[in-house]
């Protein structure tokens, strides 16, 4: 038994340093810890799953479903209209945009907030002549507060809010949270609007239009009627630093030099590698007669593929085999007389009729895309999209879709890989080109997030007051304590399905499911910790050793912890681990459990450091042009006026 808390810190120590390696995925890594408590005896085989029907799980992936109706009924985006100012200057614009995404953040989930309000402050940026980023960081930092505002806000509330239940308090109440969360967003959200915007690095130049996110990386071909065919590449290359750009590559014969020299001479079907402002590629493209390679090569991919589809599969042509059928009636016994010649001229002639109408389909398939809408859209890859480490050939973007992947931008970096087999990842920025309604599945299959004004959400007056009224009943039901959270928001889901507020098929695509099997997997970890004696064991170290016994220098420790293991590790993760840690430490104090989980709930919130820390802050990576090291000039000042407000009303509100 005295072995059972060095294997658990051992797990715990290999968890947290997979989280921190970030190779895996989150909700893999929680599995393997899971899988390893009960390979170690740690947690009984009967019980591995339980988490999956713990309350909160339940919560977390009502909300979700919930949050997407109020999207795709049109609801925010009537608020977002009713609230915002059309015209202001930059202190109250900002103020209005984010107190509007800390508003929504308390009563849906905080990545959706920040999905919806990007295009608004992409558009705010522009008219007020901002860098993008300026207001992007602003608004992706109050959604993360004003999650902390209610027990529905963020999945770490919820979790804090079981654990306290375990411990037989009961579980925190829907507006438990409020009193301390909402001081800390209200004053976050006045330090952010009043100075903290300054504090953001400027990546962007001022006096944009459109949607200035950095330079896109795309091919170019040199096609025979170019008027770079036959120009050397410095001669090119002086005329397309008029329009902002470079060629940071070329590719010939399948072969792709980096850094190709510049007395080199261009040919008629080189592929050039450019870098460019999306708004400059027109420009480029004119100036030189150059043509979208993945754009100008579509047509050509996809004939191939109809004619090899006909060739594989031709008995699955119903007409073709109409056809077949006719002329065994009409021509009878004659068919029964031919020789051999005769039937393989027959064999050639039906080949040829089920060639001719493989190419009719191709030409109405060319009509319907030439009448449909052909327009570009930027897309921002959200960190849990389907499409991360695979590239445009392996979606098969073309052949799914009728799509074409035509640039990339990336944070500044390039890519030595082809554009077609180029990995995607989060962050990333993606210039694609196709029908409205085709992109806007892609966005939706894949997770990503359009930069684009309203374009993907059609309003519906009557679904938007449903959805706001389900949404409120669902609320004021679990905060009145007349059913318990996870029942009153499964029947809201349950009433959302039936008055069709969003499509059934959206239901299980609206749930984060990684999010859910890492909590689900965490809790008879977490519980682990408890019952073997560990978390005792960490509390015990910690007073020992840091805090000496000072119950103000603890509390303020499991904040301070809580709060740096969220900045590089998932939230929710950090909420479960550190739970049993607090719970252990106010135990040993003698003191109540109440303001040391209320410390992780805030803590586990406060991720402002880094880009991994929330997905928030992967959000904005590619369309503010940030690295790395941006986030902790405005962060750390946030994260330590956090620990300055929190700390005396965690002790007012919640006494010792």
């Amino acid at each position: 038994m005295n072995q059972d808390p060095l294997l658990v810190l051992a797990i715990l120590t290999a968890t947290i340093g997979m989280f921190l390696w970030g190779r895996w995925r989150h909700d893999m890594v929680a599995t393997g810890a899971l899988l390893a408590c009960v390979l170690g005896g740690l947690v009984a085989p009967a019980e591995a799953f339980a988490g999956f029907a713990h309350p909160a799980v339940i919560t977390v992936a009502c909300v979700l479903v919930l949050s997407r109706g109020l999207q795709i009924s049109g609801a925010v985006d009537a608020l977002t209209t009713a609230l915002l100012p059309a015209k202001a200057g930059i202190l109250l614009s900002l103020a209005a945009l984010v107190g509007l995404g800390a508003l929504l953040s308390g009563f849906m989930n905080n990545v959706g907030a920040m999905a919806l309000l990007m295009p608004v402050a992409m558009q705010l940026a522009a008219r007020l002549e901002l860098p993008p980023g300026r207001v992007l960081m602003p608004l992706a930092f109050g959604t993360i507060l004003g999650g902390m505002t209610t027990m529905i806000g963020t999945p770490p509330n919820l979790i804090v809010s079981g654990f306290r239940a375990q411990t037989g308090a009961g579980s925190f109440g829907m507006f438990d949270f409020t009193p301390i969360g909402l001081a800390i967003a209200v004053i976050g959200t006045v330090f952010i609007v009043l100075l903290g915007w300054r504090l953001v690095p400027a990546r962007e130049k001022a006096s944009t239009e459109g949607f200035e996110t950095g330079a896109y990386v795309t091919e170019v071909r040199v096609v025979p009627d170019s008027k770079a065919a036959g120009l050397f590449l410095r001669e090119i290359e002086s005329r397309l630093d008029e329009a902002g750009a470079q060629i940071i590559g070329l590719v010939r014969n399948e072969v792709r030099m980096t850094a190709p020299q510049s007395s080199r001479k261009v040919l008629a079907g080189d592929i050039l590698v450019i870098e460019a402002d999306i708004e400059a590629l027109p420009e480029v493209l004119s100036t030189l007669g150059l043509q979208l390679e993945e754009a100008g090569s579509s047509s050509e991919e996809e004939t191939n593929t109809h004619e090899n589809t006909a060739r594989a599969q031709p008995a699955q042509d119903p007409t073709s085999s109409r056809d077949e059928k006719q002329s065994r009636r009409k021509n009878g016994g004659d068919a029964r007389g031919r020789d051999a010649a005769g039937s393989v001229d027959d064999e050639k002639q039906r080949a040829e009729g089920r060639k001719d109408e493989a190419a009719e389909k191709d030409k109405d398939s060319v009509r319907s895309a030439a009448d449909a809408e052909v327009m570009l859209m930027e897309l921002v890859v959200r960190p849990e999209a389907s499409l991360i480490g695979r590239s445009a050939r392996d979606l098969s973007l073309r052949t799914r879709y009728g799509l074409n992947l035509l640039a990339v931008s990336r944070n500044g970096k390039r890519s030595k890989s082809r554009l077609r087999t180029l990995k995607i990842q989060a962050g990333d920025l993606l210039l694609m080109q196709g029908p409205l309604e085709a992109l806007t599945e892609f966005a939706a299959d894949s997770g990503c997030v359009p930069l684009a004004e309203r374009e993907l959400r059609i309003p519906d007056r009557r679904k938007a007051w449903t959805a706001g009224a389900i949404m409120l009943c669902a609320v004021g039901a679990a905060a009145l304590g007349l059913l318990p959270a996870a029942i009153s928001f499964a029947l809201g889901v349950l009433a959302s399905m039936a008055l069709r507020t969003l499509p059934l098929r959206s239901v299980y695509e609206s749930i984060d499911w990684p999010v859910i099997v890492l909590l689900a997997a965490l809790i008879p970890v977490a519980q682990a910790m408890e019952t073997t004696g560990t978390a005792d064991l960490i509390a015990h170290a910690l007073l020992d050793g840091v805090a000496q016994g000072n119950t103000i220098v603890a509390l303020s420790l499991v904040l301070i912890v809580t709060m740096f293991l969220s900045d590089l590790m998932n939230n929710a993760a950090t909420a479960a681990v550190m739970c049993p840690i607090a719970i252990g430490t106010a135990t040993a104090l003698g003191v109540s459990a109440d303001a040391f989980l209320m410390a992780v709930a805030i803590g586990a919130s406060c991720a402002f450091l880094t880009p991994i820390g929330h997905q928030n802050n992967t959000l904005i990576l590619g369309p503010g042009g940030f690295r790395f090291g941006d986030y902790w000039r405005l962060g750390l000042p946030l994260e330590l006026l956090v620990v300055g407000v929190s700390v005396p009303l965690l002790l007012l509100v919640w006494p010792l």
